[in-house]
């Protein structure tokens, strides 16, 4: 009798010990299957949100799981678009070219904006503001003249001619900014953009006429830098390692989102604000119903809009929640912009032009 009870407990047991792992799975499948898989072609500066373990649990409570793939704004008009359900390009001028080429429906979700920043060294900024090329109002930051900077590049000026630069070695050769390629990548095609808009009297360019007025000047900050990277992401990174030139255009969500990782990873890091910049509006062009959903919830979701102001990004009308977060970085930051003005961005075709007259 004791072998038979034995016998009929160890047959309930093993069979619940198999409903709790069935159970288990069962849930697991389920959660699994909660979530629909979206594909997304982005802009490089973007990755590290979308990698972001809370961003991505944020997501998956929406239902979603976003796989992206890194790619030059202006470049993702090359790729083969049918593979993706929303590509997620760095300013409004390219997402607008793709979207008329898809025939995608208006409005775009439009979830953050970042303006550009030029970041430098110390001793270089230093030098700037000694010599009336910039201004440091912060005690890491300030703003760029880019009247006096244009006029410099123009004079072919060189490191060696401004006062100061005799004391630091690494201040050497052509004064340029390092940018990056007009033709592929956002952050460069908006650098001529706001160029061009000083350089033309504060005007935004309208068409030919206008791109020919300003192309020589265009031309020398463009070549004066060689071969220019694809990404602001790669040129960033090069920065923050001290390597390459002192001074780099970058968005300023990218200076944010190092601050926030504390301890020494800001190095000698200054922030200069172009005194006339301009932002790019990160837009996302949906090709699916799927993808403009989460266009819609990065736009408007309150959790991933907290995550994207921790990633330095500025959601739109949400100036309160930026100046909140980076309250500990205001010797870097600008949180309301107040010292420099906005240059209009010129619509696509004329910005293909100045980027295609620029690389010669």
């Amino acid at each position: 009798m004791r072998r038979i009870v034995g016998i009929v407990l160890a047959v309930l047991l093993t069979g619940g010990v198999a409903a709790a792992v069935a159970g288990r799975l069962t849930d697991a499948q389920g959660s699994a299957a909660a979530t629909k898989t979206v594909r997304a072609v982005i802009g490089s500066e973007k990755a590290e949100f979308f990698a972001d373990p809370e961003v991505v649990k944020a997501l998956a409570a929406q239902g979603y799981t976003v796989r992206t793939e890194t790619s030059g704004s202006w470049a993702m008009e090359g790729l083969d678009l049918t593979r993706y359900d929303f590509a997620f390009p760095s300013s409004q001028a390219p997402a607008d070219e793709l979207a008329g080429r898809h025939g995608v429906r208006e409005p775009l979700p439009r979830p953050f904006s970042s303006p550009l920043v030029v970041v430098a060294h110390r001793g270089a900024a230093r030098v700037l503001a000694d010599n009336g090329l910039a201004r440091l109002d912060r005690s890491r930051g300030g703003t760029l003249r880019m009247g006096a900077y244009l006029d410099a590049a123009r004079a072919d000026r060189t490191w060696q001619q401004l006062d100061g630069a005799e004391h630091h070695r690494e201040l050497a050769g052509t004064l340029y900014i390092t940018s990056t390629d007009p033709r592929t990548s956002s952050s460069g095609a908006l650098y001529l953009a706001l160029a061009s808009y000083v350089a033309n009297g504060d005007r935004v360019a309208t068409g030919p006429a206008d791109v020919r007025r300003t192309a020589p000047l265009l031309r020398k900050l463009t070549q004066v830098q060689g071969a220019q990277k694809s990404s602001s992401d790669a040129t960033f990174r090069d920065f923050v390692s001290g390597v390459g030139n002192p001074l780099v255009l970058v968005y300023e969500s990218q200076v944010a989102a190092l601050l926030r990782e504390g301890g020494d990873a800001a190095g000698d890091l200054t922030v200069l604000y172009p005194d006339t910049t301009t932002a790019g509006d990160h837009t996302v062009v949906p090709f699916t119903p799927e993808g403009r959903e989460v266009g819609e919830l990065l736009a408007g979701d309150p959790e991933l809009r907290r995550l994207a102001v921790r990633h330095g990004f500025r959601p739109q009308g949400a100036g309160a929640e930026f100046t909140r977060a980076t309250e500990a970085h205001t010797a870097f930051l600008d949180q309301d912009l107040s010292r420099v003005r906005q240059a209009p961005v010129p619509v696509s075709t004329v910005l293909r032009d100045m980027a295609r007259r620029a690389r010669g």
